[in-house]
């Protein structure tokens, strides 16, 4: 990484470049006898106090003094993907929503406040997408009151890692006492590689239907709510695929759920009895979905999975998903 200019390290940043994608090096250990050079890349969300502060793609956040900074320069967005289908983050963003609806939602300038009853942290945040019309602490006070409303705590869903992500807000979110709670992985993947793996799939049973049976695996909600059963149901092609228990009326051996809308198909509950794993159920639930969703037309596929769930990466990132960015749920300060 060249940070030179005529053989110097030269520091090209300040405070005005905060928002912006910068790459800085450090001296740590200085005066000790192994005193080194870090490198640092991310979004420069803060310069105060002769502190900075740096988000990397991962959400993660790192303090740097002022006095250890040699260098430092202002560098290109998050670079374009080299494989997989091509997407800005908003639209993965507004997809995923899309394929996981709530019950209820209402706008806040451009931010959308969503509630499904407490089912999951993607249906019950805000998708801050934008400019909420108003100061920020205005809108914190009305998302904090309207989950309040609905005897739900207040989440907002923070995107990090690509070109058009909300760094910023998560820094701002932080200062104001407001707490990452989980982080997850959106992947992306070409579609037909999917549907075209050597999978038997003659057992994958494919419904647009949800019903008891599907349900009885499903591990998100032991006795589902109306609302589970809501935003499961939602989107705007969904499909459901089960294996059946090799057991007379017993729970499905495995199941999955694939919403198609558009162009992107996106996989979600993808999941195998205990037993019954490492024996080739899952991909083969997928690539039967995948299929369907290709004869609707669909190109691409994305997922959305916990950055520490390393039993799905190992099944994803052989069908070709690659992080496209990492989203997190902030939640707010717990009331008094």
């Amino acid at each position: 990484m060249d940070f030179t200019t005529g053989g110097r390290l030269e520091v090209r940043i300040t405070p005005d470049d905060v928002g912006k994608r910068v790459s800085v090096r450090l001296l740590t250990g200085a005066g000790a006898r192994h005193e080194k050079f870090t490198d640092v890349v991310g979004v420069l969300t803060s310069w105060t106090e002769e502190t900075l502060s740096i988000t990397r793609r991962t959400g993660e956040v790192v303090e740097i003094a002022e006095a250890s900074l040699v260098a430092g320069k202002v560098v290109p967005a998050a670079p374009a993907r080299r494989r997989g289908p091509a997407a800005s983050a908003r639209e993965l963003d507004r997809v995923a929503a899309r394929g996981w609806p709530p019950v209820v939602s209402e706008p806040l300038g451009e931010w959308e406040l969503r509630a499904s009853g407490g089912f999951t942290r993607r249906a019950n945040s805000v998708l801050p997408l934008g400019d909420p019309g108003m100061p920020l602490d205005d809108a914190l006070r009305r998302v904090t009151a309207w989950y309040a409303a609905r005897d739900l705590p207040a989440y907002l869903q923070v995107s990090t890692g690509a070109e058009d992500t909300q760094e910023l807000l998560a820094a701002e979110l932080g200062t104001r006492g407001w707490t990452r709670e989980a982080s997850a992985q959106l992947r992306v993947a070409a579609l037909a590689p999917v549907g075209d793996r050597d999978a038997d799939t003659t057992a994958v049973v494919l419904s647009r239907q949800l019903d008891d049976a599907w349900l009885a695996r499903y591990q998100r909600s032991a006795r589902p709510s109306p609302e589970a059963r809501a935003v499961l149901s939602g989107g705007p092609s969904v499909w459901f695929a089960t294996i059946r228990s090799e057991a007379e009326g017993g729970v499905p051996a495995a199941i999955g759920r694939c919403v198609v809308d558009g162009r992107w198909a996106g996989f979600t509950a993808i999941e195998v009895a205990p037993e019954r794993r490492r024996q080739g159920l899952a991909g083969a639930v997928m690539t039967a979905l995948a299929r369907t969703a290709l004869e609707e037309g669909a190109s691409a596929a994305y997922l959305q999975v916990e950055t520490d769930n390393e039993g799905a990466h190992a099944l994803y990132e052989p069908m070709g998903f690659t992080v496209h960015h990492t989203y997190h749920h902030w939640r707010a300060p717990r009331s008094e």
